[in-house]
């Protein structure tokens, strides 16, 4: 029985963000082996995350730039050791490499951050995005050099696999494609016809900057959407709304800022369309997802759709313009023979590249075949084992200075 810790970046949230519905897969599939599971985060707690012994986890709060880690994890002894995201692995990795050698290390990177800051701010230097601008950013240094130091690296997004491969020649043997594991037995089976829906809809977390700028965006969009379907309104959901979001409700116009969804599948399935203009970002969209699995057909983005279909037809319609997506809308809001095509469409691409039990075994394959040949498989990562060099170690250098220097106030 493996014996894992995960080390998150923030405490669950499966309501809140496609982030913490993937981590909460994860979770659900290791305990369904039988394995101890540890969640532990140097976070905050907050209101909408999960309790944790409810799914059979122990939790641990620990602490940045701190040595109690070390006798920590020295204790507990895991076989195995999970980062969410490449943060948790620059301030804990060092440690695990030290009183848990033995442990094989896992990051989940849920999406290239480099990839979603890059697109940022190529989109607001208003200049075209080319992949050639990563190898310049200090963030994809710092999150290649995370994924280099890990046995292995699970990526949601078949673009950003590729990406990885060409264009910072990772090893194949590093890297896992997972995308969300969805449970095909449990997709809903009665679900509201065209008829029995209404209005336009989009949720996404309020703290996630493409969410923010897809909310802000749909307020530009709007007006020319309503001037065709007076009677359409578009409902706005997510969690963590500020005050500037909650601004925008406007019941005149139909624009309607709703903020936290107790159930997010009860809204999606209530509505027609799913609208997502996403102008940036990076991985994979748990809205869209849960457009597929509610059978609300999607209106978005290239950006919003990459790395979710592969080459099957899209549950809706891609749009590369302001004009198109206005267009898109407006008729799949009208159309009931192309909704219907976009519901089988969505289906398809969810038996076709979502099943859990196809990616649970390739994961579980994938862990146990390192673990056999853990020693081999470090051996064979002469970059990683590089940058774990002591003359490159600034990430554990710079720790133990702040934790020093935090001793040093208290005295």
């Amino acid at each position: 029985m493996n014996k894992v810790l995960v080390i998150g970046y923030v405490w669950p949230e499966p309501n809140s963000s496609a982030a913490g519905m993937h981590m909460l897969s994860l979770l659900q599939l290791f305990t369904s082996q039988g394995w101890q599971v540890e969640f532990a985060s140097p976070a905050q707690q907050t209101e909408h995350m999960i309790h944790l012994p409810d799914y059979g986890i122990s939790s641990k709060q620990i602490a940045l730039n701190c040595s109690s880690f070390d006798s920590y994890i020295e204790a507990l002894s895991p076989d195995i050791v999970m980062f969410d995201r490449f943060m948790m692995e620059e301030q804990f990795g060092w440690r695990v490499d030290k009183f848990a050698p033995h442990a094989l290390k896992i990051l989940d990177t849920e999406d290239l951050q480099s990839l979603r800051g890059a697109r940022h701010a190529a989109l607001k230097a208003n200049v075209d995005f080319n992949t050639d601008q990563l190898l310049d950013s200090e963030l994809a240094k710092r999150e290649i050099a995370a994924i280099l130091r890990c046995d292995l690296s699970l990526i949601i997004s078949d673009y950003e696999l590729e990406l990885l491969q060409s264009t910072f020649n990772i090893r194949t043997d590093l890297l896992l494609h997972l995308p969300f594991l969805v449970d095909l037995k449990s997709l809903p089976s009665m679900l509201p016809t065209f008829d029995e829906r209404a209005h336009f809809m989009t949720i996404g977390n309020f703290r996630h900057a493409p969410n923010w700028d897809s909310v802000l965006h749909l307020q530009k969009l709007w007006p020319a959407i309503k001037k065709q379907l007076p009677e359409a309104q578009l409902h706005i959901y997510g969690s963590y709304p500020p005050k500037k979001a909650t601004a925008l409700n406007n019941p005149k116009t139909g624009f309607l800022v709703k903020g936290w969804a107790e159930d997010a599948i009860e809204v999606m399935k209530a509505s027609r369309i799913c609208l997502s203009p996403i102008r940036f970002g990076a991985g994979i969209k748990g809205k869209l997802l849960e457009a597929m699995l509610t059978q609300t057909p999607c209106v978005t983005t290239e950006i919003g759709a990459e790395g979710m279909h592969g080459t099957l037809p899209w549950h809706g319609k891609i749009t590369t313009s302001d004009e198109e997506f206005v267009a898109a809308a407006v008729a799949l809001y009208k159309d009931q023979a192309a909704f219907k095509q976009a519901q089988q469409n969505g289906l398809n691409i969810l038996h076709d590249r979502y099943n859990k039990d196809t990616l649970s075994t390739r994961l579980l394959n994938k862990i146990s075949n390192i673990q056999n040949n853990l020693a081999a498989h470090r051996t064979q990562n002469f970059y990683g084992q590089m940058l774990k060099h002591h003359t490159l170690r600034s990430t554990q250098y710079m720790s133990q200075w702040i934790e020093e220097k935090n001793a040093n106030k208290m005295r």
